[in-house]
């Protein structure tokens, strides 16, 4: 049988803004944003850096939303897990991090400096570029939950600076 405080408390934790039990950090990054079509909050995502302008040896990529009506909030745990979040990160080198995100696991996320600053690297289009915007459409079911229509993502190449973006229709 198992504790039941232990269950409780593990319960809370799980509530808890991930940020009470992050590294500490000054400066970040802005990497991306995801706009949705229901409204006009978005999500950003950041980069963490250590005082030495470098990122953390864990977890380097923070998320937040930034309401239409002004202010930042912490994602739901719910928001995290299935949605927004950042489900996975792997270091591959000094200033580098793969990430995941949990709305689109089948993309990945380069994090690298670039010139002085951190970037989100992925390919759109086949072609290696900076990731600046994801834009979701969706409407609602009879339900209630959202239905998503597409996904856009929108950058900027990595060689030339040129505006590329690319749809993606879910299966």
């Amino acid at each position: 049988m198992k504790n039941p405080t232990l269950i409780l408390l593990t319960a809370i934790l799980s509530l808890v803004s991930g940020s009470a039990f992050a590294v500490s950090w000054n400066k970040s990054d802005p990497l991306f944003v995801i706009e949705r079509s229901k409204n006009k909050n978005y999500v950003q995502y950041h980069a963490r850096l250590t005082e030495k302008n470098d990122l953390p040896a864990s977890n380097p990529v923070a998320a937040y939303w930034v309401l239409e009506k002004g202010g930042q909030e912490e994602l739901t745990p719910i928001e995290r897990r299935y949605a927004y979040g950042v489900v996975r990160q792997e270091k591959l080198d000094k200033d580098r991090f793969k990430v995941i995100l949990a709305a689109l696991k089948g993309w990945e996320i380069i994090v690298e400096r670039i010139n002085d600053s951190f970037k989100a690297v992925v390919f759109l289009n086949g072609r290696e570029s900076i990731l600046q915007k994801i834009y979701i459409k969706s409407e609602e079911t009879g339900a209630g939950l959202p239905r998503v229509l597409y996904i856009e993502l929108f950058g900027r190449t990595k060689e030339a600076g040129l505006p590329i973006k690319e749809r993606i229709a879910p299966k």
